[in-house]
């Protein structure tokens, strides 16, 4: 049997390939077997849209019921924060969601949730690793066996998470600011929730579709044309909305069908929760954040923290320390006043909260946000590569062999998750392999897109000659 190790953020693989029945059932029984370790009683277990889904979660279900541990049992697809947050809300010890996130169709995942709601510790992660057995030998009971035996409870985790949200954001006043708005929830979990709460959104892929009519479900320009196009035009639209497969991340559009970065909705979150909501709190971002998040902490007056990527650093500060903004690039952004959990939705209803109570476009409180920081622009490009080729690549970043990029001259260079080189002017170039796809990606920025695109090139020319 392979070895099974938890990437990123959870274990993932191609189903029927490393992803099967079996192989579901070894890591739950590690989990099982960590949880036991840790005198927890209770399990919080979800899945997304994702193929197979319901089958995967009610065999884990079995397996920790077999253990004796109770299963709180999601009945149809959940976004990953629904179980984030039922594991909080129902005192679980542990939750487990069933999805690959933004992966390709092909993929399904495992991750793991602490009590707090928030990813599991990295430590915590490499102790149920070495808990996995080769096969899983227990005696499976059925459903209806575990359910009798009080091991088992069906938990409506989207109403549960739909309560929360009334009970956090003036919905109401969200409404009578009459924003027009756009979502499209990629064929993922997040489709439901925002149906019911915005019914006269334009939606775009809200049905069940588990193949993702085979595009990988990440809220990227990309692949995101259609919202795109829809807003450019339809100028009635002031704001588009994205989540992927399992709501964690988010997309967002202006009035223009521009799309709007993780690093600018960082920025407007801090803005509006610092300066409008009168919040204080340190600042926590992954290394491919931009470092106008830096700035304007500093400018706020507010410790800022960078950690290496993966949400689950972020989250393993929140457990801990008084946040008020955390997030990472790809689109994981967690704000204070919640679990310590990226959540696309909650994300997407901050900055509606944002413009209904000031009045301005999305556009305007970017406008407010370049006033504090500057003007920035940034992107990213997916190298697929041989593997041969990606290690090239790195042990030359390691060796410091690379000291220009076209006429991009490097200034210096940081090493703390991948290398980012930085070359002047507020300008860097970011290299780093991928911990959940085997590609390698490079991140940019500079003060305009334009010139973000021209280091992307000039980087590209570099690496591949």
């Amino acid at each position: 049997m392979t070895a099974i190790k938890f990437g990123t953020d959870g274990w993932r693989a191609i189903i029927a390939q490393e992803y099967t029945v079996d192989n579901v059932k070894r890591v739950a029984e590690g989990t099982g077997r960590w949880m036991l370790q840790q005198g927890m009683k209770q399990v919080a277990i979800g899945h997304d849209t994702r193929f197979a889904g319901e089958l995967f979660a009610e065999t884990s279900a079995r397996v920790l019921g077999a253990l004796g541990i109770k299963v709180m049992l999601a009945k149809g697809y959940v976004s990953t924060p629904m179980v984030s947050l039922a594991t909080f809300k129902t005192g679980s010890g542990l939750g487990v969601v069933i999805t690959a996130s933004h992966n390709p169709p092909s993929y399904n995942g495992f991750k793991l949730k602490s009590h707090l709601g928030g990813p599991l510790a990295p430590a915590q992660i490499t102790e149920v690793e070495d808990l996995i057995p080769e096969q899983c030998t227990l005696a499976l009971p059925e459903l209806e066996d575990l359910q009798s035996k009080g091991l088992l409870e069906y938990v409506n985790m989207e109403q549960m998470y739909l309560d929360h949200v009334y009970a956090n954001f003036d919905i109401e006043a969200i409404h009578k600011a009459n924003i027009p708005m756009a979502f499209d929830a990629m064929y993922g979990a997040g489709q439901n929730v925002m149906r019911k709460l915005f019914p006269d959104a334009h939606l775009l892929h809200c049905e069940y579709n588990p193949s993702f009519m085979g595009q990988a479900p990440e809220p990227i320009h990309r692949n995101l044309t259609e919202l795109s196009q829809l807003i450019a035009n339809s100028p009635g639209i002031a704001l588009g909305l994205a989540n992927d497969g399992d709501a964690d991340r988010i997309g967002m559009y202006d009035q223009n069908g521009h799309f709007v970065d993780s690093h600018h909705i960082l920025l407007l979150l801090l803005l509006y929760l610092y300066r409008y909501k009168g919040e204080r709190g340190k600042v926590v971002v992954t290394f491919s954040v931009t470092d106008k998040m830096k700035k304007m902490a500093q400018i706020f007056g507010l410790d800022c923290e960078v950690t290496k990527i993966g949400f689950k650093y972020i989250a393993e500060i929140m457990s801990k320390e008084d946040v008020i903004v955390g997030g990472e690039e790809s689109g994981g952004l967690a704000v204070k006043g919640h679990i310590p959990e990226r959540d696309g939705i909650w994300i997407g209803l901050m900055i509606l909260e944002f413009m209904a109570k000031t009045g301005k476009s999305l556009q305007q409180l970017i406008e407010e946000v370049y006033e504090i920081v500057g003007p920035f622009a940034s992107d990213r490009d997916d190298l697929h590569l041989r593997e041969s080729q990606k290690q090239d690549i790195i042990a030359a970043c390691k060796s410091n062999a690379y000291k220009a990029f076209g006429s991009y001259t490097v200034e210096s260079t940081e090493d703390l998750d991948g290398y980012k080189f930085n070359l002047g002017e507020e300008r860097w170039v970011m290299i780093r392999p991928s911990g959940t796809e085997p590609v390698l990606r490079v991140y940019a920025q500079a003060a305009d897109q334009a010139a973000v695109r021209h280091i992307l090139d000039a980087t590209r020319q570099t690496l591949l000659g």
